[in-house]
């Protein structure tokens, strides 16, 4: 499933962008590729992310790795109820398995993030 109202990143991340506020997850190709998801760490409120640097890591049964931030700015808020159970993630990556909100610092990087069509020819869907 690749939703039409997100932009996303070749890391598959997906960003959902509202005004100068990004809420950022894990695409539904990501969460299965990884398989059952158990543990998930992001920074704190206030910590800065740099646009292609990791972010945090999600761990699955078969596999731990990184999340790289689409954007460089202040994490706003993060997804505690997702740190509690990161299954939440596999159920609903794009609703209630979001992970963090950045305040982006600098608007350019928008022109990165690839559209639903562009991201749909990465994974072959």
């Amino acid at each position: 499933m690749i939703r039409d109202d997100l932009k996303y990143t070749k890391e598959h991340e997906w960003v959902k962008v509202d005004g100068d506020i990004c809420t950022v997850g894990i695409t539904d190709y990501a969460q299965g590729e990884l398989g059952d998801i158990v543990f998930v760490e992001f920074p704190e409120v206030g910590d800065t992310v740099e646009k292609d640097q990791p972010f945090g890591t999600i761990e699955a049964v078969k596999a731990v790795a990184e999340l790289f931030s689409p954007l460089s700015g202040t994490i706003e808020a993060r997804n505690d109820d997702v740190i509690d159970d990161a299954a939440i993630v596999n159920a609903e990556p794009y609703d209630k398995g979001w992970m963090i909100k950045i305040k982006f610092s600098a608007a350019d990087e928008l022109d990165s993030l690839m559209s639903p069509a562009e991201y749909k020819e990465l994974i072959g869907a």
